[in-house]
């Protein structure tokens, strides 16, 4: 491990000579890679996080009674438009928003507040259009779950609404 390198001593000197040393640090640098590669192999990485969503079964038919004035449909279209109407699917009145904290946020807490006067929660419909990316479903996902909506639904467009949003 470390080794004695002595210089010749001139015989008339009187002087007493210097060893010089030189440590060997190979065994230190195997010692280093060991702790890292243990300490790698035996730490636990970090799980990745999904938002649990709840589907249902295919094969029972769940009614749920909606409050018109509970619901609120968002219709997400192609270019990051959002079209959303509030109530139910008889006579839509269609307004725009955005996907910011100003927008689809706000929106859907004072949606909850109005519902929550009523004693009843607020129920989001979201109607994914087929020019509609899934960047723009998750982003309404996560903007119910910062919006704490309890129910939120999937659903298809229907004909004429496929139509208006082409």
């Amino acid at each position: 491990m470390a080794e004695n390198i002595s210089a010749e001593r001139n015989a008339k000197s009187k002087r007493s000579f210097k060893k010089a040393i030189r440590v060997d640090l190979t065994p230190m640098v195997d010692l280093g890679f060991l702790l890292i590669t243990f300490f790698v192999f035996t730490s636990s990485m970090s799980a990745p996080k999904a938002m649990a969503m709840v589907m249902p079964d295919d094969k029972s038919i769940i009614t749920d009674d909606i409050c018109e004035s509970c619901a609120i449909t968002v219709i997400p279209t192609g270019n990051n438009k959002i079209f959303y109407y509030e109530g139910t699917d008889k006579n839509p009145d269609y307004k725009t928003t955005t996907y910011s904290a100003d927008g689809l946020r706000t929106l859907l807490l004072k949606k909850k507040r109005a519902a929550a006067l009523q004693g009843r929660d607020a129920i989001l419909i979201i109607k994914p259009s087929a020019k509609s990316s899934f960047k723009n479903l998750i982003n309404i996902i996560d903007e119910s779950t910062i919006a704490v909506y309890k129910r939120y639904y999937l659903d298809k467009l229907d004909l004429d609404q496929e139509k208006l949003f082409e």
